[in-house]
């Protein structure tokens, strides 16, 4: 027997119904901590820094885009270590995993309790937290993903265990949306190291899957264990370029929302609302998503979840002062869309792996090169969206029409635009990427 044969033996669909409730809990909950960790860190840092504390947008652009496209650089790295890590007994990767959970705690609460000084030495404390705060928490990420990658299964299989990362991830960015504006930043924060800690306690007690002793000797791909092996995949290419595009057309909006409901709207009260309505109809929409996939397929719901999100959100360019209650309309719509964005481009990404004969024992490497695109995303997003908004005349607390309609355009309008590209790009390549 092949090594080749051994891991698409140990990649093969797992039993239907395996995967229960109480596994979804214990598998997803570590989502809940980082994604509550994820919404200040990309969309109310740069506004606490520009705003709170007087920072430049065009010096703070640059250190968000040189620190989050530095924190690209280093997950395919931090995937290659997962993969070695994963083949250990679950206790040592338990340890390994509350180490990263340590820096990321430290480096986080010190990102928004930055020393008194000059909007320089501001900068400078922000962009060595900022790369403390995201080795920990890439670490953690990459681990996350792998971890529920290496699991198995068929798409509906697939798409239920990514639904219940996903959905517990949204349930801390929901509680992460509002709990800011209500209780303050020190509440904020020690509310994401508690759910920090209790995320990894139930990690302890959910399914493990270790590759079988006899994989990990006689397993030889030329290319193992070799950076570049998930880019020698027509795929995995095919997959990324979908992700990226897909990916900067919902990173300008997160990177900009703040901006547009304290200025364009002029509606900051309504901040928690709008914020929460939108995950909130993201994690209901979750299950919907998941037996859509059942029915439709992966691909197909996808598609139509860009489809939902453009249609909706390219009025957001038109609203301004008075226009919260309409704003709220389209934050639900969209956020039932992102459930689809959510759901479906994980377990497509296992379907590659599974289908490259890589399962059990490269997941890390796919997806801390995944995870390290997200990042790209959203570091092209601060790094060219902020600089660009300052050269067309916009700065926070603006109500200048010319500047607060290129806030509009910038916000709603363009991500529109390359989400259409993406789920062009998607049909494109829809026999290469569609799984069974």
């Amino acid at each position: 027997m092949t090594a080749s044969t051994l891991v698409r033996r140990a990649g093969a669909p797992a039993t239907p119904g395996r995967f229960g409730v109480l596994d979804g809990l214990r598998y997803g909950a570590l989502g809940a901590p980082l994604a509550f960790a994820a919404l200040p860190l990309y969309v109310l840092l740069p506004n606490h820094y520009a705003a709170q504390l007087g920072v430049p947008l065009a010096g703070l652009g640059a250190v968000l885009l040189g620190t989050r496209a530095l924190d690209a650089l280093v997950d395919p790295w931090l995937g290659r270590v997962v993969d070695r890590g994963l083949g250990r007994p679950r206790r040592q990767v338990l340890w390994a995993a509350a180490g990263a959970a340590l820096l990321m705690a430290a480096g986080f609460v010190a990102l928004f309790f930055p020393p008194a000084g000059s909007a320089g030495m501001l900068l400078a404390w922000c962009a060595l937290m900022l790369v403390i705060t995201c080795l920990g928490y890439s670490a953690l990420g990459v681990l996350h993903q792998a971890w529920g990658a290496r699991l198995g299964g068929g798409a509906a299989e697939q798409a239920r265990i990514v639904g219940w990362r996903e959905g517990l991830s949204l349930a801390g960015v929901l509680v992460a949306s509002v709990l800011p504006a209500l209780a303050g930043i020190p509440v904020m924060t020690a509310t994401a190291v508690a759910l920090l800690a209790l995320a990894l306690w139930a990690l302890s007690a959910a399914p493990f899957r270790q590759a079988p002793p006899r994989l990990l000797q006689t397993a030889s791909s030329p290319a193992r264990g070799t950076w570049a092996l998930p880019w020698r995949v027509p795929a995995f290419r095919a997959l990324m370029a979908v992700f990226l595009l897909n990916g900067v057309a919902s990173a300008v909006p997160a990177t900009l929302v703040i901006f547009f409901i304290q200025d364009r709207l002029q509606a900051p009260a309504w901040e928690p609302l709008f914020l929460g309505s939108y995950f909130a109809a993201a994690g209901l929409s979750m299950p919907l998503w998941v037996r859509a996939v059942a029915r439709f397929g992966l691909l197909r719901c996808w598609l139509a979840g860009m489809a939902l999100a453009i249609a909706a959100f390219v009025w957001a360019a038109r609203l301004g002062a008075g226009d919260g209650t309409a704003f709220v309309v389209i934050c639900l719509i969209t956020g039932a869309a992102l459930g689809a964005d959510l759901a479906v481009p994980g377990a497509l990404l296992t379907g590659v792996i599974q289908r490259a004969g890589h399962a059990l024992q490269h997941e890390g490497s796919y997806f801390g090169w995944w995870t390290g695109a997200n990042k790209l995303n959203l570091a092209l997003a601060a790094g060219l969206a902020l600089p660009a908004l300052q050269a067309l005349g916009y700065a926070p607390g603006a109500r200048d029409e010319t500047a607060l309609a290129s806030l509009a355009l910038v916000y709603a309008a363009l991500p529109c635009l390359l989400k259409a590209g993406a789920a062009a790009l998607l049909w494109h390549h829809r026999q290469l990427l569609d799984r069974p």
